[in-house]
């Protein structure tokens, strides 16, 4: 792989724009400062996202064929898009995340974590080891988008499955066994979305209501489904396994002299779930005093990028409430800024504020696991026990 980019500490060791080869022996510009991953991300004309969805490892033949089986097709939509449509379907799955309708989700989702948060606290109390990613953190993203965007009731386990294996599909380094595997479940998954895509209310009904064509409505989907509850409940996981080991902070909590909103901008900025995405130089350009040519594939280190020094105090402390501690990038930056960062926020506000108290006292188990993939962090599982 590149690097593992979450392990790499914010030291002099990395330049500015530094060029990587990776797995399959392609070369990369792997850019490190703040200023200038900004750069990158606000300029979508020098630097379109055109190869945001680009499958790290290429696909061989025959996964290629698997996909083809299930009419798996992913036109530019959100993410990828950097044609005259983008603005279109942003501003549909934009209303429905709205914050009004994000808001109006928070008391229903606080008595779901908090009936949870008992029943955990209780089986601690009794001495036994209970995981915060299966039992609180995996499906509550999933479970909230599907109210704001009308999704139909379909297996939680199926979905979370589907997402883990589109972020291993495109994002890892894989063999062609295992490439073949995940096309066959995320083909399927695919077949699945089309349906609901040409039939569904909610935000489908939306998009095709605006005139966006069903490879598009699919598309939006797809990456809703991937991007919009998976890198959250990656993110819980990974917020409540730092606080268990920030007693200082848990202690401000319960004090109230430390703010949850706070904690949650520095877990952002420290414990980001996407640690690097991806842009493609249109023109030949210069970035940081170095040559761009076009057609460069640029990495941008998202997650170093929030412990730069020049924008934040004590880069690799987790200090909630510091000086630029909100000026992390977890949640990109420019007309492609994730339109899901309020419904993250509330999400990880609530979990906080309810799940923090079950960290006071405990020992850490089984800290999450992350394999080897360029942008997200997909733990498995973080499982504590009292005392």
């Amino acid at each position: 792989m590149l690097f593992r980019s979450w392990a790499q500490a914010a030291d002099a060791s990395w330049p500015d724009v530094a060029r990587v080869a990776d797995h399959t022996g392609l070369e990369h510009l792997v850019v490190t400062r703040h200023a200038l991953v900004r750069e990158v991300l606000t300029d979508p004309v020098t630097y379109r996202p055109d190869n945001a969805l680009d499958a790290v490892t290429p696909m061989p033949v025959a996964a290629l064929r698997v996909l083809a089986g299930h009419r798996f097709r992913l036109p530019p939509t959100l993410a990828n898009n950097s044609g005259a449509s983008h603005p279109a379907i942003r501003a549909v799955v934009a209303d429905a995340l709205h914050p009004t309708r994000v808001a109006a989700q928070r008391p229903w989702l606080t008595d779901l974590v908090r009936g949870r948060v008992a029943a955990l606290a209780a089986e601690l109390d009794a001495g036994e080891p209970v995981d915060l990613y299966a039992r609180l953190a995996a499906d509550l993203p999933l479970l909230v988008l599907a109210r704001l965007v009308e999704l139909p009731d379909a297996p939680v386990g199926a979905v979370k499955e589907f997402a883990r294996a589109a972020l291993e599909l495109f994002w890892a380094p894989l063999d062609a066994d295992r490439q073949l595997a995940l096309a066959a479940e995320v083909g399927r998954f695919h077949r699945v979305l089309r349906e609901f895509a040409a039939t569904g209310g909610g935000l489908a009904a939306d998009l095709r209501a605006a005139g966006h064509p069903p490879d598009t409505v699919v598309g939006a989907l797809f990456f809703l489904l991937v991007a919009g509850q998976e890198t959250t409940s990656q993110f819980l996981t990974l917020l409540l396994h730092r606080l268990a080991g920030e007693p200082a902070v848990l202690a401000g909590l319960r004090a109230g002299a430390v703010r949850v909103a706070d904690v949650v901008e520095e877990g952002l900025r420290l414990e980001p779930p996407i640690v690097t995405w991806r842009r493609v130089a249109a023109t030949d350009t210069t970035l940081g005093g170095t040559a761009v040519p076009a057609g460069t594939s640029i990495v941008l280190w998202l997650a170093r990028a929030g412990r730069d020094p020049a924008t934040v105090d004590a880069p690799d402390e987790f200090r909630p409430g510091q000086r630029g501690s909100r000026r992390h990038l977890a949640f990109g930056a420019g007309a492609h800024r994730c339109v899901g960062d309020l419904l993250a926020r509330m999400e990880a506000a609530v979990v906080v504020t309810e799940a923090a108290p079950l960290l006071t006292g405990v020992t850490v188990v089984r800290p999450p696991w992350c394999p080897d993939n360029l942008t997200f962090r997909m733990p498995d599982a973080f499982v504590i026990r009292r005392g």
